[in-house]
């Protein structure tokens, strides 16, 4: 009885913790819709904001993916909010080739 109550509790303890945790990934940002004024706001901050330091790339330069990442490089250095953040990253990923 013990052997099978200790089995037990090792699988229940090797079950949970083989479960994926809870981390942060290189995903985009969510936001369940963008509006036309959020995505207009977006543009706006990437013009202004991004400009100070440097030259804007056009936003068909990069893919979704790619703009995950220089997103997440850059929103801190410009002082982004989370929500100013998405608006950008809407921006820049709605623009068509």
């Amino acid at each position: 009885m013990k052997k099978l109550l200790l089995a037990g509790s090792f699988v229940g303890l090797l079950s949970v913790s083989c479960t994926p945790k809870s981390t942060v990934t290189a995903e985009a940002p969510k936001s369940a819709t963008s509006t036309a004024e959020q995505i207009a706001q977006g543009k706006t901050i990437y013009e202004n904001a991004c400009k100070r330091c440097h030259d804007l790339p056009e936003p068909t330069q990069y893919t979704s993916i790619e703009w995950v990442g220089i997103m997440n490089s850059m929103a801190p250095k410009a002082k982004l909010n989370d929500e100013q953040h998405q608006w950008v990253y809407d921006y820049v990923v709605s623009v068509k080739k």
